[in-house]
């Protein structure tokens, strides 16, 4: 061998590597709050657009079965982030003090919770107040069930009885008069008591949002670990979402082809649809144009805290500052993705 080939294969190694380390990505594994519906589009649109690739990054996106499942996988690191309420986030910090690795709100997606009291107009009740005395249905996870009280104070509402069930039976019972009312997401419950074969113009729908109730919904979640690790991969998976959801709420229909390719047997427009609807509620609603995507504002976010320390009766009081890190979000400019508000 001579004294120069070492070094010159050295250098060939080098070169034939270099690509492939430029091309190097960050695995990220990512926890939706629930399954593949319209919604999630806002979060696969980025993967199938190749924005996450571009970020250095590869994104795996799976279905959830609650945002406190999620909230639970992130914390014990089978998950680096997820998506998930803000309300369940909060609980487990609050009933989980000495958790090692307790996962952190890092952009704010639905300003609003979707929460919200559906009904029927065969059961005269028209207002939040008609609610007592009466019986309510959901599962016991249900993040509506779990901040009734704060509806409740909020809209003098008393003596009401709960009834569980799971999550496909909820709007089943309200159809065949079991229960006189149920909390859940606006846009899921709506659609699915229509897919009952209930006409729109026949259910009362009571956002919380809408009844002195300003809570904030889901938030995209991030393990401290990976905080600390690589506080990079979460800036850029901020920045390629944003980017990803701009889109989206520019155009949503075409989007859930996204979803589609997920879950072949989704009803392609029911979830366009709720899609809309969730723009429209939540991401997109007059409490984010004033506080802009992403973004929170901090009183109120002290505010929930202390409402759900109360509602979820939980072992230490919500600190909020614990559970917000605002500083991986993309820039305001980048933030400024909302479209137009409807006339």
């Amino acid at each position: 061998m001579t004294a120069v080939s070492f070094p010159r294969r050295a250098l060939m190694a080098a070169l034939l590597a270099a690509p492939l380390l430029a091309q190097a990505q960050t695995p990220i594994k990512f926890q939706l709050d629930w399954r593949f519906e319209g919604p999630a589009a806002l979060f696969l649109a980025a993967g199938a657009k190749g924005y996450y690739k571009d970020a250095k990054l590869d994104v795996t996106i799976d279905a959830g079965n609650g945002s406190g499942g999620t909230v639970t996988r992130v914390a014990s690191g089978t998950y680096d982030m997820g998506f998930a309420d803000l309300a369940a986030l909060m609980e487990f910090h609050a009933n989980n003090p000495d958790a090692a690795n307790k996962p952190v709100a890092v952009m704010m997606v639905y300003n609003n919770t979707p929460a919200a009291v559906l009904t029927l107009k065969k059961n005269g009740i028209a207002k939040p107040a008609d609610l007592s005395g009466k019986k309510l249905g959901a599962p016991v996870f249900d993040a509506g069930r779990r901040g009734f009280p704060i509806f409740a104070k909020a809209n003098s509402v008393a003596n009401v009885q709960w009834v569980s069930m799971d999550p496909p039976l909820r709007e089943t019972m309200l159809v065949r008069g079991d229960i006189d009312a149920i909390t859940g997401f606006s846009f899921t419950s709506q659609l699915n008591l229509e897919a009952r074969g209930i006409k729109a113009e026949d259910i009362v729908v009571m956002p919380y949002a809408a009844h002195g109730v300003k809570l904030y919904g889901n938030v995209i979640i991030a393990s401290p670990k990976l905080i600390k690790e690589n506080p990079e991969a979460v800036k850029a998976f901020l920045k390629a979402f944003t980017k990803g959801a701009k889109e989206v709420m520019a155009n949503p229909d075409p989007a859930i082809a996204y979803v589609k390719e997920r879950d072949g047997i989704i009803n392609v427009d029911l979830e366009k649809r709720r899609l809309r609807m969730a723009i429209d509620a939540v991401v997109a609603s007059p409490d984010a144009r004033a506080e802009g995507f992403g973004q929170v504002v901090m009183p109120r976010l002290v505010l929930m805290a202390s409402q759900v320390s109360d509602a979820f009766n939980t072992k230490t009081r919500v600190n909020a500052e614990a559970v917000w890190d605002a500083s991986m979000l993309p820039t305001k400019a980048e933030l400024n993705v909302l479209p137009p508000a409807k006339k």
